[in-house]
């Protein structure tokens, strides 16, 4: 897949280009099925496959006091969106000029301009441009002007089902993994949510305790589970997964109060020094909820509890 990032100099392919848009946030089942139908309408006009995205959520910069954590940074929705199989993905600048953008500007300068759009698939409820003006019904207006048909997606279920209810979108996803229903966030996912940051210093608490763990800094913009105990993987740098179980919490048995939630992955027969190197962790399933216990002592078998129980779980899945 090649990366556009810059409308000015785009290929602009002769065959021209099916496209799809949105943030893409997640890249969940919902959207993949949006995908897969444009790919499979382009083999059949023998057309390019393209995606048009953002490089940050489009509400951060137009509604920033409410706008939703991230499932996936931009590397990651890359990675994702390159393994669909997709010739091109164009990544938009979004700051305060692009908000302020006529939807009629976007579609002749971007789809038509940039990617010849010879045909072009959006959600039935899809919106762009200042002031959301542009929809469905005015992309084919200009469709019909500029040479390129428009398709309209209804809402699809995990399974890739039309479904007015229980539709699979990128909201629910965030509700889901926010209520602790990590089952349910997965399954609209496609895959195990996964969460990116740096190994940063701890009190090396855990480790005075017997399980050394790795304290991942995840950026604030990027949403995190419920708080609880969870199994996982963690892949290292070289790509290597690694069984885990994580504790993502306030570790209420030492401190009464703690301002934000700190992720601790326990590497399960693992021992090396990870500081200031890049992670993934990958929520799997989750165990139990945060607890706080009366001693020591009683955290630690539990904590033993939860290592075997995430290392037979993920022995299982694996």
């Amino acid at each position: 897949m090649q990366v556009l990032r810059d409308p000015a100099t785009c290929p602009r392919p002769e065959e021209g280009t099916a496209v799809t848009i949105g943030a893409f946030d997640g890249v969940h089942r919902g959207h993949r099925t949006v995908i897969g139908a444009l790919q499979q309408r382009a083999a059949e006009e023998g057309l390019h496959t393209a995606v048009v995205t953002f490089d940050r959520h489009p509400a951060s910069v137009v509604r920033p006091d409410s706008a939703p954590a991230l499932l996936t940074d931009l590397e990651q929705k890359l990675e994702l969106l390159a393994g669909c199989g997709l010739d091109y993905t164009l990544v938009v600048h979004f700051d305060e000029d692009r908000a302020r953008e006529p939807a009629e500007d976007f579609v002749t300068q971007v789809l038509s301009g940039c990617l010849n759009a010879k045909l072009v698939a959006v959600g039935s409820d899809f919106h762009f441009g200042h002031g959301r003006a542009g929809n469905v019904a005015l992309l084919r207006e200009m469709g019909a002007e500029l040479g390129f048909e428009v398709i309209g997606h209804e809402l699809v279920d995990a399974e890739g089902h039309p479904a007015a209810d229980g539709h699979v979108s990128s909201t629910r996803i965030r509700a889901a993994l926010r209520a602790g229903e990590l089952a349910a966030a997965n399954e609209m996912l496609g895959r195990p949510h996964e969460v990116r940051g740096v190994v940063a210093h701890g009190d090396k608490r855990a480790r005075d305790l017997g399980f050394r763990t790795a304290n991942v800094e995840v950026p604030e913009v990027v949403c995190l589970p419920a708080d609880g105990i969870y199994a996982g993987w963690y892949v290292t740098p070289d790509g290597t997964s690694h069984p885990t179980a994580i504790s993502l919490g306030r570790r209420p048995t030492f401190y009464e109060f703690a301002d934000t939630s700190l992720l601790e992955a326990h590497l399960i027969d693992f021992d090396a020094d990870l500081y200031g190197q890049p992670a993934r962790v990958q929520f799997v399933q989750r165990l139990r909820d945060e607890l706080k216990f009366d001693s020591v002592d009683a955290l630690v078998a539990q904590m033993g509890r939860d290592v075997a129980a995430a290392r037979t779980l993920l022995a299982a899945s694996s």
